[in-house]
């Protein structure tokens, strides 16, 4: 399963000395040790530096910078807290030049301390502080309610969704996408702009499949390598029935795309997953995409490069595994329903139990029985989900984004893969939308609804273009 890194947040007070400057001393202590039970990392200014360690005005601004430039690479975000009003002169000093997510918050007065020495107005001051950013063209990120209390439910469930932000930012404003094998040929809707992605700071490694085979072909059986391999694949999933040399070549298969992943730097990736694979080496990687999607290195099929990129965003988002699926099959004459699915990609994160490794039956009708060991089918869970699509045209990066529910509705035993029926409100104008804007037929998936902190991260902060549905 993938493994989830801890967030750390720097962590900045505003003060204004009309206003009451103990409340500053009350804020740090209780932002910071509520982050902590949270999970999160923080880096907090020392109090001795300015006065309350709070900024006001542009001298505890610079002061502020200062102490971000030491700390640089340290934090993933920085938590702007207004205990009362604020500065916003010192905000703007401190903050135009930090390079990550800023989440503004502001705290809640109380109706019973409302006196000269205890009203905070940081309701007001917040606007102070989001108008100077305007001006400054610095994003920032605020979440309703307009102020909140750091004690309470609300605010937890705020900073859960601005950590997810700042992992989206972190990881999508560099990433290398692998493009391993060419287009599939007949899929012109996986059509991609390697230039287009690297002005967005995507850049994209190629290889040819003959480097796949030539490094398969290299693989010893008795390597630490394949042991271990082999020894996490025999596990993963169901194998009854399969031949012992076409679970061998799975595992060599696995071994070859691991330290091409590693060689490379790749982030996520993209596999021309056919005919060439079943046709040289006898067998379908359905099951090794599974594998490293459950490992959180978004792996899609049939060289979607465009939905790799995707997959990587929403995975950063959730912590939890993605997949690619096709929108394949309407549910009857449900109009917001219909059935997500693919050959055999999808981690067992998201399905409801252990798939079973079978001979992919597409490839046994069109190149003979025992080519295509390797797809893993069985049913996606029901779960709440959040999706995504991206496309380059005309030097620019687009998605669509939205949010829907995998049901507990069943499809047929008959049928082929590994699927899930999906409702989605309104689907019938999502569908419109998607096909008359040109996206592919794939759609990338993650369990939760993440759908406010990927949308913040890829439109304020990384500048892609996004279409909600």
């Amino acid at each position: 399963m993938m493994k989830n890194k801890t967030v750390t947040f720097a962590l900045y007070f505003g003060n204004r000395g009309f206003f009451p400057e103990k409340l500053v001393a009350e804020a740090r202590a209780e932002l910071g040790s509520t982050l902590k039970k949270l999970g999160y990392g923080t880096l907090m200014m020392d109090a001795s530096v300015t006065r309350y360690g709070a900024v006001e005005g542009a001298d505890d601004g610079v002061k502020y910078a200062k102490f971000l430039k030491e700390n640089q690479g340290k934090y993933d975000g920085v938590i702007l807290c207004l205990p009362n009003f604020g500065d916003e002169t010192g905000a703007i000093a401190a903050l135009q030049d930090c390079g990550v997510p800023i989440l503004i918050h502001a705290y809640p007065d109380e109706l019973d301390k409302m006196s000269f020495a205890d009203r905070r107005d940081a309701f007001c001051g917040k606007f102070s502080v989001m108008d100077v950013f305007c001006q400054y063209g610095l994003p920032f990120t605020t979440i309703q309610p307009h102020v909140v209390a750091p004690s309470s439910k609300v605010f937890e469930t705020q900073v859960h969704q601005f950590a997810a932000t700042c992992r989206v930012v972190k990881g999508m404003r560099r990433v290398t996408v692998g493009a391993i094998g060419a287009r599939t040929t007949a899929f012109k809707t996986v059509r991609f702009d390697e230039l287009t992605l690297q002005r967005y700071g995507i850049t994209t490694e190629t290889l040819d499949l003959s480097e796949v085979f030539m490094r398969i072909r290299d693989v010893k059986t008795s390597s630490d390598q394949f042991v271990a391999k082999s020894d996490v694949l025999k596990n993963y999933t169901n194998w009854d029935g399969v031949p012992s040399e076409k679970y061998e070549m799975l595992c060599k298969l696995g071994v070859v795309l691991d330290d091409i992943i590693a060689d490379y730097g790749m982030d996520c990736m993209a596999l021309r997953c056919w005919i060439e694979l079943e046709k040289e080496i006898g067998v379908s990687p359905c099951v090794i995409v599974s594998e490293l999607n459950d490992r959180g290195i978004a792996s899609a099929c049939e060289l979607d490069i465009c939905n790799a990129v995707a997959m990587n965003g929403l995975l950063l988002a959730s912590q939890r595994p993605a997949t690619c699926l096709d929108w394949n099959n309407n549910y009857g004459d449900d109009p917001d329903k219909c059935i997500l699915f693919h050959c055999g990609p999808v981690p067992q994160g998201l399905m409801v139990a252990k798939g079973q490794v079978i001979d992919h039956p597409m490839f046994a009708k069109a190149l003979g029985a025992g080519c295509g060991w390797g797809c893993n089918v069985g049913r996606i869970a029901a779960a709440p989900i959040t999706f995504a699509s991206s496309k380059t045209m005309d030097g620019k990066l687009s998605f669509y984004l939205g949010e829907g529910e995998f049901t507990q509705d069943e499809i047929a035993k008959d049928f082929f893969g590994c699927a899930g029926v999906v409702r989605i409100e309104n689907l019938q104008n999502a569908l419109e939308y998607i096909g008359h804007e040109g996206y592919r037929h794939h759609v990338s998936v993650t369990a939760g609804h993440v759908g406010p902190a990927v949308r913040e991260a890829f439109t304020k902060y990384l500048g892609y273009e996004l279409k909600d549905l």
